[in-house]
């Protein structure tokens, strides 16, 4: 299979090599694996966990102190350190990397989501890595619909929202085996997995984890959202050698889960479940660009709106003359900015708004055409 947009979850127990400070030596080799894979073209994200040691690793041993806000000010402490380590190891690379901090709540909220897709393609788009982090300053426990779970369902999600190909979560375990390796010595490792059933999540057992926050539970819970939205999902020891390149050109390594989707059909489901705010009508040279083309949605090819809505809505897409729908998609300009920007050239957006939300009314990513 090839692999065009690749997603690397690194956990904390990996980056610190289960110690109390993050491992230089295993962050650096890492690094060096994405950085091939970004010089043969392809897009790599980084779910990077470890902020939390980077800052223990700082203050020094503080015995007593486990409560929710001390591990708030660890985070704090170490995210700056963290991301500097990146900075230099990509550095060393000729590649500009972008912090990225999310919580649950930035992908639930219709605007904070469609800003978030934005900026990460953009990002990729500039050949910029994106480094994505749970933000544990604000993500709290008595806030629990906003934590992830050790960045493992945060990478999930960030996997469908920038259409990863593929979600390599890497940690200290081998992948998922059939019994306890640590406890049966007939445990085998489980290669390949079609479909995540109870069964399956039973196998994962409960976390121990002594550093993280997430375990095999949460791996497979994340590996069940991504496959969902049609990525493909990998667990395996990031400690093998050059495993990031191994894993990306298709090696068998670890426990691999098949999407139970594509991509396509998952993101299709998801906007045709949306409820339309409204309707654009589009000339006939906007409709060949999208159907034959796969371009974006620009104001050029809209004739007039129906309906009220705003930036983020989904709308439906339909022929001028016919009005019969062509597409369905997520809008970046509400209907009273598409009556200003409509029919013009995308370089005028920001003189007939006095700014803009990028030159697409509605990018090709987020647009389902029929």
């Amino acid at each position: 299979m090839s692999y065009n947009r690749i997603l690397v979850k690194l956990g904390t127990n990996l980056l610190t090599g289960n110690s109390e400070h993050l491992s230089l030596e295993t962050m650096s080799s890492l690094v060096g694996q994405m950085a091939r894979l970004h010089k043969q073209g392809l897009d790599v994200i980084v779910v990077s966990s470890g902020a939390i040691a980077a800052g223990r690793q700082r203050l020094g041993p503080i015995k007593g102190r486990k409560e929710m806000p001390f591990k708030q000010v660890l985070a704090a402490v170490g995210q700056s350190r963290l991301m500097d380590a990146y900075d230099q190891l990509f550095g060393w690379h000729e590649i500009t990397i972008a912090q990225t901090l999310l919580t649950r709540t930035d992908l639930t909220d219709r605007l904070s989501y469609l800003n978030a897709r934005n900026t990460l393609l953009m990002l990729l788009e500039l050949r910029v890595v994106p480094i994505v982090n749970e933000n544990d300053v604000v993500a709290v426990d008595e806030i629990r619909e906003a934590q992830f779970g050790d960045n493992d369902n945060l990478s999930a999600l960030v996997a469908s929202l920038v259409d990863a190909d593929l979600l390599m979560i890497l940690t200290d375990k081998a992948g998922l085996y059939s019994a306890d390796p640590d406890k049966d010595p007939n445990a085998q490792l489980i290669q390949c997995i079609d479909r995540i059933d109870e069964s399956i999540e039973c196998l994962a057992g409960a976390s121990s984890s002594t550093r993280g926050t997430g375990g095999m539970a949460t791996k497979i819970e994340a590996a069940k959202l991504a496959t969902a939205s049609g990525v493909a999902v990998v667990i395996a020891d990031g400690r093998e050698h050059d495993i990031v390149t191994r894993l990306a050109a298709d090696e068998s390594i670890g426990t691999y889960f098949r999407p139970t989707t594509s991509k396509l059909e998952s993101r299709k489901r998801w906007l045709l479940s949306q409820i339309s705010r409204g309707s654009l009508a589009i000339d006939s040279g906007a409709i060949k660009a999208i159907r034959t083309q796969n371009k974006s949605l620009l104001p050029a090819g809209i004739t007039r709106t129906i309906g009220s809505f705003e930036r983020g809505e989904v709308v439906n897409v339909l022929d001028n003359e016919t009005d019969t729908e062509v597409a369905c998609g997520i809008t970046n300009y509400s209907s009273d900015e598409i009556n200003t920007i409509k029919g013009a050239h995308s370089d005028r957006i920001a003189e007939l708004l006095g700014y803009e939300y990028g030159t697409e009314v509605v990018h090709r990513d987020n647009l389902v055409v029929f």
